[in-house]
């Protein structure tokens, strides 16, 4: 008999409608879990209980210590996270870059509030359940279950604001057919980090956007604030306009870490174009953010630095995890 632990966080899985005030988490995570779990058990408490809109860096960290306190006990098959969609997949990847365990990691979620006449949050909870317990999955890092697909943390993100199949990305695992799960696929895992420090907290990793008529000056103040580094969403493969290259070559001189991302869903950084393109952004010091999204790659950024790594290491420890 499998033994699950579920980790509430808040978000619309845990919310009830105010009327006017809007819908705010308030069940506890106890009230997620059914008794319909067939020879599965689960024990289910509260680490956070709020909107995922709100959390701050500090908050991930509170989560990952839960979870990874959640995986070391022995009588522990596999941990549930619920979570609220709105920032899930920046959390599932800290958690997927710190997990060394073979037991499954699941986040799931809802669209609909708890007390939506067709709240989609009891059956995630049940397929989240099923796939922390299935061994077919152990060793596949951690996982996001939502409307019946089970995808890795790396690559997933939101893909629609509304619709029940709200995540996309990332690599299909697994999929509920019936009440069967089926593992269809197992994702690359990477070595662990380190689990992060009090230092996390407050390491000050900012998104800035690159589109038609955008200047350097929100690079450039962000900087001069004391951001620790900078995630350039660039346009396309990575690129950005006119005064981008020379604003990214002064951060960088300033030990300000630059990382250049893409604003487009889906596909690779691949700097391809001069004239203050890719080439050149990556010429100045931004280190390409490979396969990673904006929002993944800041995570894996802030982590990296709260650790101590230094300038001149950071491209190689970054690649590490393309």
């Amino acid at each position: 008999m499998a033994h699950i632990q579920l980790l509430g966080t808040g978000g619309t899985i845990a919310s009830r409608s105010r009327g006017a005030a809007g819908a705010v988490a308030t069940d506890t995570a106890s009230a997620l879990v059914s008794t319909q779990y067939g020879e599965v058990t689960v024990a289910a408490r509260d680490v956070l209980n709020t909107g995922s809109y709100r959390l701050g860096l500090g908050d991930l960290r509170r989560i990952a210590q839960a979870v990874a306190h959640a995986v070391a006990e022995p009588n522990t098959d596999g941990v549930v996270v619920t979570h609220g969609t709105d920032t899930m997949e920046e959390t599932a990847f800290l958690l997927d870059l710190l997990h060394a365990s073979p037991k499954p990691v699941v986040l799931t979620g809802a669209q609909r509030p708890a007390d939506s006449p067709d709240s989609d949050g009891p059956r995630n909870v049940t397929d989240a359940v099923r796939a922390a317990a299935a061994e077919g999955l152990r060793g596949s890092g951690v996982l996001i279950c939502f409307d019946g697909t089970i995808r890795s943390a790396r690559g997933a993100r939101k893909t629609h604001t509304t619709a029940s199949n709200a995540f996309g990305g990332g690599v299909q695992v697994a999929h509920v057919a019936g009440d069967r799960l089926v593992v269809t696929a197992a994702p690359r895992r990477y070595p662990p980090l380190p689990m992060p420090t009090a230092a996390f907290d407050d390491t000050r990793v900012d998104v800035v956007v690159a589109y038609p008529g955008a200047t350097p000056e929100l690079l450039e103040y962000v900087v001069r604030q004391g951001a620790r580094a900078v995630v350039l969403a660039g346009t396309g493969v990575g690129n950005a306009g006119p005064g981008f290259a020379e604003a990214v070559r002064d951060a960088v001189g300033r030990g300000c870490a630059v990382v250049l991302g893409t604003r487009v869903p889906g596909g690779p950084v691949v700097p391809t174009y001069g004239n203050g393109g890719g080439i050149d952004l990556a010429a100045a010091g931004a280190v390409p953010s490979g396969d990673l999204d904006p929002f993944q790659a800041r995570i894996l950024t802030a982590l990296l630095i709260s650790h101590g790594t230094e300038p001149g290491e950071f491209a190689a420890a970054f690649d590490t995890y393309l």
